[in-house]
């Protein structure tokens, strides 16, 4: 049994337990996860360290951070990055139409306005990543920073003292220290190589795209009432186009949608009509339905 570290309070060693406890937890909240996951998993939370998943697009990345929310009970902050992504989105920025009304109404009463009250608190508007530090408890909130592969150099630097202290600093408040440390999940797609600097302060796990029989049974709990056998049949379908040429391999959000798809139509098993009707639910990229169709949809839907 795995004993966690002195970092989590006796709440959330209690909810967490050990790895095979996590495990279970996260079966019980509808996501199937291997070891590697759970052990990575527990460890974001007992220490608490920063977690960072890597994976193809739609491996399970992000609905790991929602499920380890569930099972902690807990608010799920997420942080959506991209391009240009700076800190007044992502941390807090201030009230400029209510602090320029204050203005007014003081110069109006002939009243003096000090700098310390005109940047206090009630003008302040919190972000994502100030609303997870400031988070009162009693258990750490789940922070997600989604996808921050697109984000900028620039916000990735800014993200180190978060990271490593679990702290922000406001200029013109000082720092704020967590009370109670968020567990921190960082997705990345690997559309650029992400800094050494970041990765020193997480964990570090690698996702990959789950056996036929476990994506074919987490579909089967995604779509109530689907049957094993077009589920098992869907999941091999899936293989042979992420081993083809396909420019966006579908992943495991494709093989509900696809499923759900074929369940709405009436569908039990995977022949080449039904791919042909429903190849839009697993492939969303022109040129891959060319090169499906070019092959042939026997060779998608008979292997």
């Amino acid at each position: 049994m795995t004993t966690p570290a002195p970092g989590a309070s006796e709440e959330v060693r209690a909810l967490i337990g050990d790895v095979d406890a996590i495990a279970r937890r996260l079966d019980g909240a509808d996501y199937l996860t291997d070891e590697g996951l759970a052990t990575a998993l527990f460890l974001a939370v007992a220490l608490p360290q920063p977690l960072l998943l890597e994976g193809e697009a739609g491996v399970g990345k992000t609905e790991a951070a929602k499920a380890l929310a569930t099972i902690l009970d807990t608010p799920l902050i997420r942080l959506q990055c991209y391009e240009g992504l700076d800190v007044a989105e992502a941390l807090y920025e201030w009230n400029y139409p209510r602090q320029l009304l204050r203005i007014r109404l003081a110069e109006a009463a002939g009243s003096d306005l000090g700098e310390e009250e005109l940047f206090g608190e009630h003008y302040l508007v919190r972000r994502p990543l100030l609303r997870a530090i400031e988070h009162r408890g009693p258990r750490p909130a789940v922070l997600l920073i989604d996808e921050i592969d697109r984000a900028d150099d620039d916000f990735e630097a800014f993200l180190l003292e978060l990271l490593a202290e679990a702290s922000v600093t406001v200029p013109e408040l000082g720092t704020i220290r967590a009370t109670h440390p968020p567990a921190v999940i960082l997705t990345s797609n690997r559309t650029r190589e992400l800094h050494d600097a970041l990765k020193r302060r997480c964990l570090y796990h690698w996702i990959d795209y789950p056996s036929a029989e476990r994506e074919a049974e987490i579909v089967r709990r995604r779509v109530p009432g689907s049957a094993r056998t077009l589920a098992v049949e869907v999941t091999g379908a899936l293989a042979r186009l992420r081993a083809s040429d396909v420019r966006k391999p579908p992943g495991i959000a494709e093989a509900i949608d696809w499923v759900a798809a074929l369940q709405t139509l009436g569908v039990t098993r995977l022949d080449p009509d039904a791919v042909g009707r429903t190849l839009g639910s697993v492939l969303k990229d022109r040129d891959d339905h060319e090169l499906v169709r070019e092959r042939g949809l026997a060779w998608l839907a008979d292997g």
